[in-house]
Order: structure tokens, then C-alpha cells, then sequence
């Protein structure tokens, strides 16, 4: 998923980041609460990890102003406000969740694997593409029982494909999604991962899945199992 983090204490955004990459995750940050709102309205993420105490804007400036642009992302809070108001203001203002710092980044962790598959709208960890299998926590990926090892980005590219699985998809919708707000969009690194993934995925096989639809973009043709 792409994620922002909008924190003001550097070194725990930058804790943060690295756990969500290493889990294979897209990761931004914020430092305060007007940066915040401006990278979340500017950029199209899967989630938001919110502080409340922040400078120029606090979290629930932030909250109320993505409410008032319409701007529909889930929301979790981590805050050192620990009283029961300040938890249940952050839930009416819009926040999924509450999380009290100081926290254990497997239990942040956990969380965000809790919105990764409410927005695949199941419950469970695995996903099937025609004979294509991947395991959403172990971050694993087979196809016709054969295992295929993937890097962060690879795997990324994999899940984004398969989730608009027979639609075309653009480089811009890519770059929004599977990449940082701070990549080139004049590079190629794009097209040079997706020809790493084709060959991995498809060169072995006789069925090609991941397509290049000339002049507009890619898609992955084939049915999804579940």
C-alpha cells in the first residue's frame, strides 16, 4: 500500500517508514499538519498515519479538512492523547483507528494489514489470479506452484495489476500508487521494473498475464479466484 505518515519527531517517522518499507510498503512523510493535508490531497493514497499534536495544522485540522474536500482515505491516528475523549474525538472526526504511542511497530503493523484487506474486501491474506498465488503477509508469490521471488517494488507492481486485473492502467496511475511523491516522472525505472516482473512472472509459462496496451498503459488479463 502507499502510505503517509504525518509526524513531527523525525526520529520516530523515520522508524516508522522503515517499517512499513521493509513490510513492502510505499512510504511519505509529512512533518507537520499543513504539509500533511496538502501531500494527501495532492496524492493518492491507501492510508494515513496521523499524529495530533502537530505544527502549523494539529491532526484534527487535518481530519476535518480531508472531510471537508471530500478526500476519502482511512485514517489512523497514533497520538500521545491517550484520554478516552481525545480517542473518541478522533473517531468522529473520521479516524478507522486510535493507536497510543508509544506503540510496538508490530502492533502499527498488524493495523495497517487490517485496512490492507478491508480494501481488498475479504478477510483473508491470499490471493489467487488465474494460477498466479500470493500471500498478502508472507509476501509471497507462486504461480503453477512454482515460487517466484519478488522485491518490495515487484511485488507491489503484482498486487496493483492484479487488483484492476483486465483494466488498463496508466504510467501516472502507477506512479501514484506504487510509487513515492518524490520519483521522477521523466524516468524509466517504471518500465524497467515492470520488464523485470513480465520476465519472472510470464517467461516461463505459456500464458502471458501482464499486457502493454500501446499508447495507454498496461493491464493483466485473466480471472481472479479470490
Amino acid at each position: 500500500m502507499k502510505i503517509l505518515v504525518v509526524e513531527d519527531e523525525p526520529k520516530l517517522c523515520t522508524f516508522v517508514c522503515a517499517g512499513l518499507s521493509q513490510a513492502g510498503h510505499i512510504c511519505d512523510q509529512a512533518a507537520d499538519g499543513a504539509k500533511g493535508l496538502e501531500a494527501a490531497l495532492m496524492n493518492d493514497y491507501d492510508l494515513i498515519l496521523l499524529d495530533l499534536m502537530l505544527p502549523s495544522m494539529n491532526g484534527f485540522e487535518v481530519l476535518k479538512n480531508l472531510q471537508d474536500f471530500g478526500k476519502m482515505v482511512p485514517v489512523i491516528i497514533f497520538s500521545a492523547l491517550s484520554d478516552t475523549e481525545n480517542v473518541i474525538r478522533g473517531l468522529d472526526y473520521g479516524a478507522i483507528d486510535y493507536l497510543r504511542k508509544p506503540f510496538e511497530l508490530d502492533e502499527l503493523l498488524a493495523r495497517v494489514r487490517t485496512v490492507r484487506r478491508r480494501a481488498l474486501g475479504q478477510s483473508a491474506t491470499k490471493l489467487q489470479f488465474e494460477d498466479v498465488e500470493i500471500d498478502l503477509l508472507s509476501r509471497e508469490v507462486s504461480r503453477a506452484g512454482k515460487s517466484i521471488p519478488l522485491s518490495n517494488r515487484e511485488f507491489a507492481l503484482l498486487e496493483y495489476l492484479i487488483s484492476n486485473a483486465n483494466r488498463v492502467v496508466t504510467k501516472t496511475q502507477i506512479l501514484e500508487k506504487v510509487w513515492d511523491m518524490n520519483f521522477d516522472p521523466g524516468s524509466n525505472v517504471i518500465e524497467v521494473h515492470l520488464s523485470q516482473l513480465r520476465k519472472k512472472i510470464d517467461r516461463d509459462f505459456d500464458v502471458p498475464l501482464i499486457q502493454t496496451v500501446v499508447g495507454r498503459g498496461y493491464t493483466i488479463k485473466g480471472k481472479r479466484l479470490k
